[in-house]
């Protein structure tokens, strides 16, 4: 595991993936009320698990998987917003 550090590279990974799932918490209000169908929503479910995830192994102090996780998480989410049209 990397060791948690505020500054240097491992600060600047950190802050990059923090900014990542602040993102993803914005991107995710944008699809609470739109008509879903079941699988859209469970889509949309996926990428909330995801982005816990990532929560979770930063706090571990795993940057690359929550990195992964947090990326996997916007692209469920993109494709979503997409197909609804909800997204450039």
């Amino acid at each position: 595991m990397e060791e948690e550090s505020s500054n240097g590279e491992n600060g600047n990974v950190r802050r990059r993936i923090e900014k990542d799932i602040s993102i993803f918490s914005s991107n995710i209000k944008l699809i609470r009320n739109a008509d879903l169908t079941p699988i859209e929503q469970h889509v949309v479910e996926l990428s909330e698990m995801y982005a816990k995830d990532s929560e979770s192994w930063l706090e571990k102090g795993d940057y690359y998987t929550s990195f992964s996780s947090i990326s996997y998480a916007h692209g469920l989410l993109d494709s979503i917003l997409k197909i609804k049209g909800m997204s450039e």
